[in-house]
This record gives structure tokens, C-alpha cells and sequence, in this order.
């Protein structure tokens, strides 16, 4: 390889990621509202989504002190390194079904809104919108946008699975994503087996946009000549 070709293939690996951090400072603020919008959309359909398989609405709502359990966490917790794990489980809104049938009542299935996967699921909208904007972009081909679509597809579907916080009594009344795999027929002992997989599979599916959004700067960013539509040319 001559030298100017090694000058030459290292420029166009790193195109693609300039061209991506331009689309990051210059849209930062559509990508952060299109962020929000998805992680609030998410808590919708997943209330949706357990009002459908269960067949009843909500009969309570419980707003937690968030702030207040955080604080109690740091000044009881001795080990400053248990504090993330333990505020990472934190409730701040629970919405679900009450089975009063138990004496005091038992909740039979519930919503957990988690303030430490508001981010995660604020990452997937932004990403999705930036592989959105990118597939629009001039020069990006039909066959390599849905390439890059499906790929993006799925690891969005990875990370919004494994984010999920629903809770039913079958499953000990943890929230968590297995709890989804168990209400679509997944038997429980399974489901619960697979819940130390979750991490890695939200790891995948950030990992499945990210080579979506460089696949589709990289065609952006191809030299004309490069391009199946300029040998048609």
C-alpha cells in the first residue's frame, strides 16, 4: 500500500464520524426532544401494553419521594460504591392494578417508572432520530437505508426490551424486562433466568445503532465514484 493510500483509507474510516458529530452539534436540541419524547412514549406503551394483557385499568398511582430515598441511600449506605446500584432501583412513579380481594390489597401488576432508565431510553430516541436524519440525507441509497433501517430496528428493539419496567405478582412483583417475555407465554423460571442477560443485550442494541448511523454516514460520506449509482451514471 502506498503512502498516500495510507493516508487516504484512515481519512475516509474516520468521514463517517465527523460526519456524525456535525450532526450531533448541529442538532443537538431536535435530537434531545426527540429523545425525551421516546422515553416518555416508552412508559405509555408499556401501561398500554399491561392494560391489554390483563384486561383492566389501573386502580392506583404512587408518586415516591425520589430525591428523598437518594438522600437516604448516600447517608445510609456505608460502601459509596453499593450507592449507584442501589439508587439505579429507585421507584419514582408506580401506576398499576390493586387486588383488593387480600386484605390490605396485593398489586397484582404494576408500571414502575425508573429515573436510571430515563436516560438509557432518552440515548435510544436521539439515536433513532439521528439514523432517521442520516437516511434522509442525499446520496444515501434505498438498498443500503433499509439495510441500515433493520439494523437499527432490532437494536433499538433490543435496548427498549431490556428497559422495560413492569412488574406482576407471578414474577415476585420485581420490575423488570423479563417480566414482558413471562406475560407473552415465557415461562416464568425462564424468563427470570434471562434477566442477567439484559445488560448485554442492551449493550448489543445500542451497539446494532451505532453501526447503523456509521453504515449510512458512510455512504454519505462514500467518494461519488464509489457509489453503485455512479457506475450507472
Amino acid at each position: 500500500m502506498t503512502a498516500v493510500a495510507q493516508t487516504v483509507a484512515p481519512t475516509r474510516l474516520a468521514a463517517p464520524l465527523r460526519l456524525i458529530g456535525a450532526e450531533l452539534r448541529a442538532r443537538w436540541a431536535q435530537l434531545l426532544v426527540w429523545g425525551l419524547a421516546v422515553a416518555v412514549l416508552s412508559q405509555v406503551v408499556m401501561l398500554a401494553a399491561l392494560m391489554l394483557r390483563f384486561g383492566a385499568a389501573p386502580n392506583y398511582a404512587v408518586a415516591y419521594d425520589w430525591p428523598g430515598a437518594v438522600v437516604t441511600i448516600i447517608r445510609s449506605t456505608p460502601s459509596a460504591s453499593d450507592w449507584l446500584p442501589i439508587i439505579a432501583d429507585e421507584w419514582l412513579i408506580e401506576i398499576g392494578r390493586m387486588n383488593y380481594d387480600y386484605g390490605n390489597g396485593i398489586s397484582e401488576w404494576s408500571l414502575n417508572v425508573i429515573p436510571s432508565r430515563l436516560p438509557v431510553l432518552t440515548a435510544l430516541g436521539a439515536l433513532c432520530a439521528l439514523c432517521v436524519r442520516l437516511a434522509r440525507r442525499p446520496g444515501c441509497a434505498l438498498a443500503t437505508a433499509r439495510g441500515a433501517g433493520l439494523g437499527a430496528g432490532l437494536g433499538a428493539g433490543l435496548v427498549a426490551m431490556t428497559n422495560a419496567t413492569m412488574s406482576w405478582v407471578v414474577c415476585c412483583a420485581a420490575p423488570s424486562w423479563v417480566v414482558g417475555l413471562a406475560m407473552m407465554g415465557l415461562g416464568v423460571s425462564t424468563s427470570l433466568a434471562l434477566e442477567r442477560i439484559g445488560p448485554w443485550l442492551s449493550f448489543s442494541g445500542f451497539g446494532l445503532l451505532f453501526v447503523a448511523a456509521y453504515v449510512l454516514a458512510a455512504r454519505r460520506t462514500a467518494p461519488m465514484s464509489q457509489t453503485p449509482e455512479a457506475h450507472h451514471a
